[in-house]
């Protein structure tokens, strides 16, 4: 096959020795370009030239964002995406199954190289862009802020990071007084105060540290999207869904303020001010309007083996 490797090097888990022993790897059996990322958006750009140029797969190595750019550089081709986990969470290639190390991994991407194992596979998007695994519209994504604001960090602190960041977000820098958007449902349905809305094409919604934050189960590839809307950021309520997402997911029915929808294939969420967005762990900033889509069979995954 003829390969296009696109590597973050900024990437949590991507190192020098990684990268060499990846490539000679893929190369031992395929005809493999290696491209490395300079800046946001690059990601997008290589794989839409790979795409054009008839490469059969674009495998990334890098983090959840990377992926999500060369996912929209790939989606509607033939060319396949194939992935390696190079970031600090990694939660598209764990919940395809794959070891969270990037060179074992690499070795159950050849497996479902060598088959080949393509699978034609369904995307959200938000505003037009793609997302794999979720999209979080509000508090979640001004953690995703904080976070980002310490990027330096990412890599060595990783998750502890992402704890720290939620506790000062929900402390300090957001507005949990007033709701943030409403949500319009095309049966003609709405939720009128919205403060965090985390919408799913799979499903766990992260990981924390080893455990899966299950806010969608039965949420996968085969079904549209999921949404789960807070009607309140009550300090309980978020620990209280953490909490059961962690450890028993079947409970978090019985949360009043917290509203689920599932097989979504359009809705709307409007702001009652700017509200942040993150898509596949990226912030985007703040916007007023979001328009979500479930889109059918759009990309080609190479699903690796067992």
């Amino acid at each position: 096959m003829r390969l296009l490797l696109i590597v973050n090097t900024s990437a949590s888990s991507v190192t020098a020795r990684g990268r060499v022993v990846i490539h000679k790897a893929l190369a031992a059996d395929h005809d493999v370009t290696m491209a490395e990322t300079s800046r946001r958006g690059h990601a997008t750009r290589l794989a839409q030239g790979a795409a054009a140029n008839g490469m059969d797969a674009v495998v990334v190595l890098g983090g959840d964002g990377t992926l999500n750019e060369a996912a929209n550089g790939l989606a509607g081709s033939a060319t396949a995406l194939g992935v390696l986990p190079g970031g600090s969470t990694n939660v598209f290639a764990r919940t395809i199954g794959l070891i969270n190390d990037p060179i074992e991994a690499t070795g159950q991407l050849l497996g479902g190289l060598a088959t080949p194992t393509i699978r034609r596979i369904g995307l959200g998007s938000i505003n037009g862009r793609y997302f794999l695994f979720h999209v979080g519209v509000g508090f979640d994504a001004a953690v995703v802020a904080q976070v980002e604001r310490h990027s330096g960090l990412k890599r060595w602190a990783g998750h502890p990071l992402f704890v720290y960041a939620g506790f000062d977000t929900w402390f300090r820098h957001y507005d949990r007084t007033t709701p943030g958007f409403s949500v319009e449902f095309a049966d003609g349905s709405k939720i009128a105060d919205g403060y965090l809305a985390i919408c799913l094409n799979t499903n766990p919604y992260t990981f924390l540290g080893n455990r899966p934050l299950n806010l969608g189960l039965g949420t996968g590839f085969d079904t549209a999207l999921t949404l789960t809307t807070f009607r309140s950021l009550d300090f309980g309520t978020v620990l209280g869904v953490v909490a059961a997402a962690a450890w028993r997911p079947r409970r978090l029915e019985r949360f009043k303020h917290v509203h689920r929808r599932r097989d979504l294939d359009k809705f709307v969420l409007r702001g009652l001010r700017p509200v942040p967005y993150q898509v596949d762990g990226d912030h985007l900033g703040d916007a007023e309007t979001f328009v979500f889509r479930y889109e059918r069979e759009v990309l080609n995954l190479v699903v690796p083996t067992a």
